[in-house]
């Protein structure tokens, strides 16, 4: 199992200060151009921008230590304000960029300064790649310790604000040229449609992309399993305990980012009193808690006849 995420709000951070940055350069410009691709640019970033305050407040908020009205901790708090920026992008850049861009559709524009898009657009780019590539570093971290792809671990992590970061930054990417391509076309055109369809086109990118984030939420919201990785170390850790003699049933649940609730049930080693059972059985569930990953572990006795669960050829995972 990977360590806990101990980056992600420097990379929040990075990327709030880059969005911010690149919003008040491309307000101007499209001021100063009337650009409709540069609206939808600018909007685009005060909504990543709004984003990332969303963001710090999940990673502080799944920071909170577990407590009696809270015993499985806070971790989920983390899903509910990353989805709530994921609805922000949706809403503050998706549907603002389309909506504008269909209004300038067929709307007279006027010639406007394309250095200055093009600068902005330039120095944009340079903000949203060193952001992108912090995201990006992270995740390869992530996605290295775990044994998959950077795209695979970024969609199936359990760090909401690393997903988000990191979508939203290569979004911002993909944005930044197909900005450059609606204001290019119009100036070698004199047709201002492409500028409005780049809009559109910029609005439907954050769509998608807001879509998937959402999606990812619902699911950790609503209980996330933990991965095989993950259940091969958990079940590795109970079959090496000395009072462990069988494990029948082994469910991970993720409740936060790389926090997991472990339920196992297992067959003790010998013919203990009924004290004696439940004692160990504490004792075995405080030794799994004792990792910083499982915020809690309930155990209980197997079913007679129950089948034993097995580890898979090979298997290394460790806790």
């Amino acid at each position: 199992m990977a360590k806990p995420p101990s980056s992600s709000l420097f990379t929040v951070l990075l990327a709030l200060g880059a969005n911010v940055l690149v919003a008040v350069a491309k307000s101007v410009a499209a001021a100063l151009t009337g650009s409709a691709s540069m609206v939808a640019e600018a909007a685009h970033s005060w909504a990543d921008a709004g984003n990332e305050v969303f963001l710090l407040q999940a990673e502080r908020s799944s920071a909170k230590p577990k407590d009696d009205r809270h015993p499985g901790g806070y971790g989920r708090d983390s899903y509910v304000w990353s989805l709530f920026a994921a609805v922000g992008l949706f809403t503050a850049g998706a549907v603002v960029s389309i909506m504008h861009g269909v209004s300038q559709l067929g709307a007279e524009e006027p010639e406007t300064d394309y250095l200055v898009n093009y600068i902005v657009l330039a120095l944009a780019f340079v903000f949203e790649g060193v952001s992108f590539i912090q995201s990006l570093r992270q995740a390869r971290s992530g996605a290295a310790a775990r044994g998959t792809g950077t795209v695979e671990h970024v969609l199936s992590t359990s760090n909401p604000t690393l997903r988000a970061v990191f979508f939203e930054d290569a979004a911002a990417l993909v944005g930044l040229v197909i900005a450059f391509l609606g204001v290019l076309l119009h100036e070698l055109t004199g047709n201002a449609v492409f500028d409005a369809l780049g809009s559109i086109l910029v609005g439907v990118l954050l769509a998608v992309v807001a879509v998937v984030l959402i999606e990812r939420n619902r699911r950790f919201l609503l209980g996330e399993p933990g991965s095989a990785r993950g259940q091969e170390a958990v079940l590795t850790a109970l079959l090496e305990h000395p009072e462990v003699q069988a494990v029948s049933y082994l469910h991970l649940e993720f409740v936060g980012p790389e926090r997991l609730f472990v339920v196992a049930a297992v067959d003790l080693v010998g013919d203990d009193r009924e004290s004696d059972v439940a004692a160990d059985l504490a004792a075995i569930a405080d030794e799994l808690e004792r990792d910083v990953r499982i915020v809690e572990a309930v155990l209980t006795l197997s079913r007679p006849g129950a089948p034993s669960l097995t580890l898979p050829e090979g298997a290394t995972a460790r806790l």
